[in-house]
């Protein structure tokens, strides 16, 4: 079947929530996926880092088959003998007392904001409904109602009011506005990505991570890290919070907790905050499940024993050097850690980052941007040298395209 086939089905059958590039893919191995006329070509977004251990890795593949032959599901209304093990494994590896399971990353945001509450409310002695939260301007940390109550991006709340109260906003990478707002005994917890994604690779200036600790800890708010997107080896290190060598009071995870297999998210945090909740008062049908619990463990371990941090860490240093050395007069701004990079567009024409995407896919690379101007790129974790230049030929090969806008 031809790619205008499916594009059609999804186009005619499907809500128009999303605005894909016009590729139509059937398979993917490690880096590279195959659209369905064969065509190869270098997956350059990762499923917004849910993939960091590249497209079905064979041992979190073998994981989830054996484990689905046996049990998926029981619901948490009986306990299950993977669970447990997947707990004590998370937990002891990334140093927390407790791990609560749950499977999108905007649940793990939600579930940490019900934390948050409840815990202001139990041990901080917060007045009751008076707890505030603090977010970052241009933050993304999901889609739902509680959620985009607290975006600046219009396309995420525009008319989806009303909106949930008990949040603040605050500017990113600012110290002095955190301090600030801190003065204020109502705040709970100040929920922050460690380097916005969404927003197009926007870093913090060193230093930034451990400030906020110092402010959260000496003012008793919790930190809450969204490391969902940053997290799992993507910049480097397991967490991008290790760069400064801080820990959060509550951490977030999701995506390449699954290696690209389905959703499993998870929440961390210490027993005086997660014991706040109590049975019946928060849960998942499909959270902790036998099979998640399998198949993430499979996917930190991939992780771990095949170093693919220090291989983010190196690969991400050679990505940017080849970047640099394009010195294109389109490129505004190159930055990132590790494999989580982006390049800014320097151009008139307000569709210049889109014609560059559309370009790189005829080429054989696919990628897609952010807020206009920025393009991530963020291969899986397992890409080699070779592939990193055989990547930067088909960017350099791609830029051209800009002088005839």
């Amino acid at each position: 079947m031809q790619p205008s086939h499916f594009i059609h089905l999804e186009e005619k059958y499907g809500a128009h929530n999303y605005h894909p590039l016009p590729v139509v893919i059937s398979s993917a191995k490690g880096c590279e996926m195959w659209d369905v006329e064969g065509k190869k070509y270098f997956d350059f977004l990762s499923g917004y880092s849910a993939v960091n251990q590249g497209h079905c890795h064979p041992k979190i593949i073998n994981a989830l088959v054996e484990q689905a032959s046996l049990l998926t599901l029981t619901s948490r209304a009986f306990y299950n003998d993977k669970l447990g093990i997947f707990e004590k494994y998370i937990t002891e590896l990334l140093g927390f007392d407790k791990m609560l399971p749950m499977n999108t990353g905007a649940e793990a945001v939600e579930t940490a904001i019900k934390l948050a509450r409840r815990w202001a409310y139990v041990k901080k002695g917060i007045e009751e409904n008076k707890a505030k939260i603090l977010v970052c301007a241009e933050n993304f940390h999901g889609r739902t109602s509680t959620i985009v109550s607290f975006s600046t991006d219009p396309s995420s709340f525009n008319q989806f009011g009303p909106f949930m109260p008990g949040f603040e906003v605050i500017p990113y990478n600012n110290v002095h506005a955190l301090q600030e707002k801190l003065k204020d005994q109502n705040i709970a917890a100040f929920l922050f990505e460690p380097i916005q994604g969404e927003a197009g690779i926007i870093m913090p200036d060193e230093g930034y991570l451990a400030q906020v600790r110092r402010l959260c800890t000496s003012d008793g708010v919790l930190m809450i890290a969204d490391e969902i997107q940053t997290g799992l080896c993507r910049t480097g290190k397991m967490m991008a919070c290790d760069h400064e060598n801080i820990k959060p009071d509550l951490l977030l995870l999701g995506k390449a907790l699954s290696g690209g297999t389905m959703p499993i998210s998870a929440v961390l945090a210490n027993d005086e905050v997660m014991l706040t909740i109590k049975p019946g008062e928060h849960g998942s049908t499909f959270g902790g499940n036998p099979l998640a619990s399998v198949v993430a463990m499979a996917s930190l371990k991939v992780l771990v024993e095949e170093n693919m941090a220090a291989n983010a860490e190196k690969m991400g240093r050679l990505f940017r050097e080849k970047l640099h050395q394009l010195q294109s007069p389109f490129i505004r701004e190159i930055r990132g850690k590790g494999l989580m990079n982006a390049i800014e567009i320097k151009h008139s024409n307000p569709e210049a980052a889109w014609k560059l995407c559309e370009t790189f896919m005829q080429n054989g690379l696919l990628a897609k941007p952010t807020h206009g101007d920025k393009i991530r790129l963020t291969p899986p974790l397992v890409i080699h040298a070779d592939q990193i230049s055989e990547a930067i030929g088909i960017i350099q090969q791609s830029l051209p395209v800009l002088e005839l806008l």
